[in-house]
């Protein structure tokens, strides 16, 4: 079965796990996914990323909680396939007054929209997590 947007299918999967209560979730695998989960990673949403050897290469990963409460509350596509959502530097603004982050696709790849602001440069917005 082909995927129409495979990182909308990405999020869909963690936001599933995190309603079900599950601490891990199994991610067909891709570079740009693989990217997608070191930032939340770094960002303190997921604990571990785990790639398997198998046909087709999964992504495990393992989510954060506190105590019982996910780390993650919120996760969103913004940027679709029929109506991709891009923004200059100087446009990308916070996520809930800095307690959460913007996904951000750019020429120097994925990053968060503080670090591209930082670096003073826009990009394709892929998502927002809190």
């Amino acid at each position: 079965m082909m995927m129409t947007d495979p990182i909308a299918d990405m999020l869909t999967r963690i936001r599933n796990a995190v309603l079900a209560g599950r601490r891990s979730v199994e991610i067909p695998a891709s570079k740009l996914k693989k990217a997608l989960a070191e930032i939340l990673q770094k960002e303190g949403f997921v604990e571990q990323i785990e790639l398997t050897d198998a046909k087709p290469a999964m992504l495990m990963l393992t989510l954060t909680y506190r105590g019982k409460q996910p780390a993650i509350h919120h996760i969103a596509r913004e940027s679709k396939p029929g109506h991709r959502q891009y923004r200059p530097a100087d446009e990308l603004t916070s996520v809930l007054n800095g307690y959460g982050i913007s996904i951000i696709s750019t020429s120097q790849g994925l990053m968060t929209n503080k670090e591209a602001r930082k670096r003073g440069i826009g990009g394709e917005v892929i998502c927002s997590v809190y």
